[in-house]
């Protein structure tokens, strides 16, 4: 198998598991690790290789339902451009992160403990990654439009204002009500996408 469908793999069997504790979760109980571990057809030590304790896969759970299908953002006969598809897919997921704030803090917080993969290792993901999920919803029916280099870079630069980071940096090092936080990274998505484009058609 190779890196990439790897990759997909690890990340389905880490939103497997997910999934499964918010089912537990709507019956109104809290789940052990191992209930969720047979109600996501995964062994226990699965389980433990993706989250470390039961408490981190509580925390997510109802975080990761919260966030809509990236399908399901756009109408099937959409006529938005480029532009405003980026803009409409950070829109959701900036107001899910807002509302998540809290949730999302101590996310991140258990991320940055765990130790750095060592150099080459095809290591389990230690996060769920959905802001890829919805950049490529937005940019699917402009893809050809654009080189592999000059999608790639485009779609790297997009990541640093989705998500979490983002947030953070505007309510403590930038400080910006979320309204104005919103219409800033809607200014730097359109540059972004601008110079993207621009490249392009450098490139001929």
């Amino acid at each position: 198998m190779t890196k990439q469908p790897l990759a997909q793999q690890r990340m389905r069997t880490r939103k497997d598991i997910l999934r499964a504790a918010a089912r537990l979760l709507k019956t109104g109980r809290s789940p052990s690790i191992e209930e969720v571990a047979k109600e996501a057809l995964v062994s226990r030590a699965t389980a433990y290789r993706y989250f470390s304790c039961i408490d981190d896969i509580l925390l997510e759970a109802p975080v990761d339902e919260a966030v809509p299908d990236p399908a399901d953002i756009f109408p099937a006969d959409s006529s938005l451009g480029l532009a405003e598809r980026v803009d409409q897919a950070e829109a959701a997921l900036h107001s899910i992160c807002y509302k998540n704030e809290p949730q999302l803090r101590l996310m991140l917080a258990q991320c940055l403990k765990r130790p750095l993969p060592a150099s080459g290792k095809n290591e389990l993901p230690v996060r769920q990654n959905r802001r890829t999920d919805y950049i490529d919803a937005a940019l699917k029916p402009f893809r050809n439009e654009f080189d592999k280099e000059t999608y790639e870079r485009l779609r790297a630069a997009l990541a640093l204002i989705f998500g979490t980071e983002a947030m953070i940096v505007f309510r403590d090092v930038v400080p910006l009500a979320p309204s104005r936080a919103r219409a800033l990274k809607r200014w730097m998505l359109h540059a972004l996408i601008r110079a993207a484009q621009d490249e392009q058609r450098k490139k001929g």
